[in-house]
């Protein structure tokens, strides 16, 4: 992290503030009772760990694809981004979110579940803004601030929503229902996450088209949730 010194700092506060505007956004929403500031940080720093997990598990996935594979071909590029990219982050994102918050004394209310996975997402989607801006500079900043990073909260906010759910399950004795959730807490956001992926990277004129309905409707049902599970929030 020491070479971050070295760049310029207009460069690297361009790929963080989309991720710190976010945040502050979703921990304002959370209305019944403040998170505690060191859990949060530390869920942030967890999803930057997370990108490390993540990418090692890619490169090891796309290794398997190349031996039997076609690369460029539709059925490549639906099984890395479906299968190998979108389980693999948003995996990892759920796999550190449960280890650090499922037991902890603040998992009190049904929408903290929320503001946890957002702000594990947006750790893992800051420290990946900073690799590609540093990489490729502000040009890239700009189109990572209006897609990326806010897509990366999408997939933190329907994680959340069903690992609230799970959370309250948990604690009214059901089990089964809880492991269901669970589940769709990493599915949903997986296959948001391979959809954004692959629409991302068409370069068939015909199709490409439907990246920018896809990310406006995913904004704006991301929005819609956090605004309606904050409102009606509750303590489990």
């Amino acid at each position: 992290m020491f070479f971050l010194l070295s760049l310029n700092p207009l460069l690297i506060l361009s790929a963080v503030l989309p991720a710190l505007a976010l945040l502050v956004y979703v921990y304002r929403k959370d209305r019944l009772e403040a998170e505690p500031i060191g859990l949060l940080l530390t869920l942030v720093a967890i999803g930057v760990v997370s990108t490390a997990l993540a990418s090692f598990a890619e490169r090891v996935g796309i290794y398997i694809m190349d031996l039997f594979l076609e690369e460029d071909t539709l059925l490549y590029n639906g099984i890395l981004y479906f299968g190998v990219v979108a389980f693999a982050e948003e995996g990892f994102k759920y796999l550190v979110l449960k280890r650090k918050t499922w037991r902890a004394a603040a998992f009190n209310c049904r929408f903290d579940g929320i503001v946890y996975a957002a702000f594990v997402s947006l750790g893992f989607a800051l420290w990946e803004n900073i690799l590609y801006v540093t990489e490729y500079g502000f040009a890239t900043a700009l189109a990572r601030a209006v897609t990326s990073v806010p897509g990366h909260c999408c997939f933190g906010v329907f994680m959340g929503f069903w690992y609230g759910l799970a959370g309250q399950a948990e604690r009214e004795g059901d089990a089964a229902r809880s492991s269901r959730y669970r589940v769709l807490a990493v599915v949903v956001p997986a296959l948001l996450h391979g959809a954004y992926d692959f629409l991302a990277t068409l370069e068939d004129a015909r199709y490409a088209w439907l990246f920018l309905p896809f990310i406006l409707a995913m904004f704006v049902i991301a929005f819609l949730v956090v605004r309606k599970t904050s409102a009606e929030d509750h303590y489990l």
